[in-house]
């Protein structure tokens, strides 16, 4: 595997988008949604991303890309067609020790971005290392098909139960009798009924089926 996964907090971070056209668009509404600070760098916009600029969220150098654009930045995505350019800014990117994104253009790349599954607070990356582009569609397709919106709300009730049970000094036991360790406890807990209970509205059954499955699995307690 060449590529290895991982999640960014980007938050407050300096992000620079090279290009200002529907690819740089879908790039700064997923930056600004995870916090990051974006400057986009290019003479013409999206009217949408006019739209962020003139509302104080991004920032915009209306003209195009030189050298020296990246000095000050920690991650640069680049959105245009010109593979010249995209060159040139990663050289600079490997110079200043800026990692590089060029959309569809993975020598010209540092790292990558993966196909997005998100519910909630759920989030699934979907790559095939930029072996077929088509091939990661596909599975993110599907994932989006077998993913409800239940599963968000279990992830919400999970966290949530998890949260006050630390607050309260409480620890999730194996189970002895069954020989399963605490993490064992949790997934079989997460189960579907409590899914089913999530789905029909009854998040307090829910969360009290979970509770006892946690605290009293197999009937331990």
């Amino acid at each position: 595997m060449r590529y290895y996964p991982v999640f960014l907090d980007i938050a407050e971070k300096p992000v620079v988008i090279i290009g200002g056209g529907n690819v740089a668009l879908q790039k700064v509404e997923g930056l600004a949604e995870a916090g990051a600070h974006v400057t986009v760098v290019s003479p013409e916009l999206h009217p949408r991303l006019r739209e962020m600029v003139d509302a104080g969220g991004v920032k915009h150098i209306e003209r195009e890309y030189q050298a020296g654009d990246l000095e000050g930045f920690q991650l640069a995505f680049v959105a245009t067609d010109d593979r010249s350019a995209n060159a040139t800014v990663w050289r600079e990117g490997r110079e200043r020790g800026v990692w590089v994104n060029a959309v569809d253009d993975i020598p010209n790349c540092d790292f990558i971005m993966p196909g997005i599954v998100r519910r909630g607070e759920l989030v699934l990356a979907i790559s095939t290392t930029g072996a077929s582009p088509a091939m990661a569609r596909k599975v993110r397709e599907d994932l989006e098909a077998f993913l409800k919106e239940e599963d968000a709300l279990l992830l919400d009730l999970a966290g949530e139960v998890r949260r006050e049970l630390r607050e309260q000094d409480i620890t999730v036991r194996g189970c002895d009798r069954c020989d399963r360790g605490p993490t064992d406890v949790w997934n079989a807990a997460l189960d579907a009924d409590v899914k089913r209970l999530l789905a029909e509205g009854q998040r307090e059954k829910a969360k009290q089926r979970l509770l006892k499955l946690l605290l009293a699995p197999s009937g331990q307690g």
